[in-house]
């Protein structure tokens, strides 16, 4: 993925309204999103 392009479709989990509901980017399509991640939060990489 690249500064610029357009992120590749994907599902995740979230935490909103007090509870866990899954999110999809496409549902996001027309909205400004960012996405930021660890790759390798809480690993012993």
């Amino acid at each position: 993925m690249l500064v610029g392009k357009p992120a590749p479709l994907f599902q995740a989990d979230a935490y909103h309204n007090g509870k866990i509901t899954k999110v999809k980017l496409e549902d996001l399509k027309g909205k400004w999103v960012v996405i930021c991640f660890y790759p390798g939060d809480f690993t012993f990489v």
